[in-house]
């Protein structure tokens, strides 16, 4: 086990992902001790310890003290492991929007890569994709409204099963089947409340996801968009998904149903063209099924067609992923969206091992971690190169905790085909509204205002509102996932 001390509970966080970045199978215990001398200690599994400290008489800034932190321990593992990270110290889920700012800063691309190198230890590689797309997000969103424009999210919280890797907030169908009825009555008040005070307003991006949207039936999938057509306006719209993800929930006659509501784009996510994969996490479909889904799709006139991928999965090496890209190229979507594998504690991977196929897989690939991150990093280029060839570019950028390998997840698309709420949900600068189980709305606001039960001042021009998880309490508690909603909304 590896123990950190630190003398400020806010110095913790990013030493914690630092250290699981390099040791991805060690247990991290961390603690705050207020009256130590030294700002932060580290000791590890064999004895060793590290104290770091930051001179305070030349830095006065808290985040400049914490950053030198950063820096130290970063340099100190480095030393230690004989290894770098691609993304340095940066530990964030959003490293574009560091680009972003410089972008519309007019900071030209090869002094954005010194500075970002230097700063943050991140490598040519990785500053460079950081640069690119946020120039392709400056241009996808020159054509919104910011101040009066907005998105909406749809949230359907139900899968045909929950896949082993997958730690979004969804039940299997079957289970909640007798429910279903009840969550879109309740769905459908909330829809129909937001269009309603946002009547003034112009509706840029509407994005339905989950979940599964598709592990619905028709008729339910009809509820939910007629309700959408009758509340809000399409005179401002720019894009409207359907995440229809699984292959084993689609149907031609769902696919019917969404295309008479002038649906734009969906997703059809495979995850892997490996068949042994498929059936080792839990997705009850096949390969060629998911062929067969996408050329129906495209039959009935869908041009707007992305499909998910995860590079990492237990059991998968390079020529497993080089056979996928090549499955996927022929198929040629108009966008590709390339995950790094996550494995957080909700997941099934993360929690019940023992009871799955693929443990020893699992268990290798942790024990290994540098194997892990060599074999990731291979397949992440493979599909670098893979998307160009199809003229496919990238155009938005996320992290997230417990990426194993610490890479990133990377979209890819077509120059007119990229997924503008997929940027947006990233660089946070509209207001998306969402409905739902667990859906999260973000306000955008013009000014700051005081942190929601803050009690040292601080402002922010984000505010969150979140819906409660359970399917049921949502249910239960809509009146009040609405009215907590109306203390905000263009306000």
């Amino acid at each position: 086990m590896i123990k950190i001390e630190a003398k400020e509970e806010r110095y913790l966080y990013n030493a914690y992902h630092m250290i699981k970045a390099f040791y991805a199978s060690e247990e991290v215990e961390q603690c705050c001790k207020k009256n130590q001398k030294e700002d932060l200690k580290l000791t590890e599994t064999d004895g060793t310890s590290q104290i770091f400290t930051i001179d305070t008489d030349h830095t006065h800034c808290v985040n400049d003290i914490r950053r030198e932190l950063d820096r130290k321990v970063y340099q100190y593992l480095v030393h230690r492991t004989g290894k770098e990270l691609a993304w340095g110290m940066l530990t964030g889920v959003r490293p574009a929007k560091l680009a972003t700012k410089a972008v519309e800063q007019g900071v030209e691309k090869t002094e954005f890569i010194k500075q970002f190198q230097e700063e943050y230890l991140v490598s040519a590689e990785k500053a460079g994709l950081a640069y690119d797309i946020a120039v392709r997000e400056r241009d996808v969103l020159s054509e919104l409204d910011y101040k009066d424009g907005y998105s909406l999210y749809v949230g359907i919280p139900f899968c045909p099963s929950v896949c082993s890797y997958c730690s979004f907030s969804s039940g299997p169908i079957d289970k909640w089947r007798d429910q279903i009825p009840a969550y879109l009555d309740a769905l459908c008040k909330e829809l129909t409340y937001i269009g309603k005070v946002s009547s003034e307003k112009k509706l840029n991006t509407i994005y339905i996801g989950g979940g599964t949207p598709t592990s619905l039936d028709a008729e339910q999938l009809d509820q939910i968009l007629t309700c959408i057509d009758q509340s809000f306006s399409r005179e401002h719209l720019l894009e409207y998904t359907v995440e229809a993800g699984r292959p084993d929930s689609i149907t031609e006659k769902k696919l019917q149903v969404i295309k008479r509501h002038g649906v734009t784009r969906i997703s059809i996510n495979p995850q892997t063209m490996q068949q042994k994969t498929l059936d080792r996490i839990g997705r009850k479909h096949s390969v060629q099924e998911v062929k067969d889904i996408y050329r129906m799709a495209r039959k009935l006139g869908f041009d707007n067609i992305n499909m998910d991928l995860i590079a990492g999965l237990p059991g998968e090496g390079l020529e497993d992923m080089k056979d996928t890209l090549a499955q996927i190229q022929e198929l040629a979507p108009d966008s590709l969206t390339v995950h790094s594998l996550a494995i957080k504690r909700a997941a099934q991977m993360g929690q019940e091992k023992s009871t799955l196929g693929y443990v020893r897989d699992l268990e290798e690939q942790t024990e290994h971690p540098e194997r892990m991150a060599e074999t990731l990093s291979a397949m992440i280029e493979c599909a670098h190169e893979t998307a160009y060839e199809m003229e496919l570019v990238s155009y938005y950028l996320y992290r997230q905790k417990n990426i194993a390998g610490n890479f990133e997840n990377v979209g890819y698309a077509k120059v007119d085909k990229a997924g503008i709420y997929n940027i947006l949900i990233m660089e946070e600068k509209q207001s998306i509204i969402a409905a739902g189980a667990g859906a999260s709305t973000k306000i955008v606001l013009p000014v700051p205002v005081p942190v929601p039960g803050s009690r040292n001042g601080k402002t922010t021009t984000l505010i969150r509102v979140e819906n409660v998880k359970s399917i049921r309490d949502y249910i239960a508690r809509i009146d009040e996932m609405i009215e907590r909603k109306g203390e905000w909304l263009w306000h």
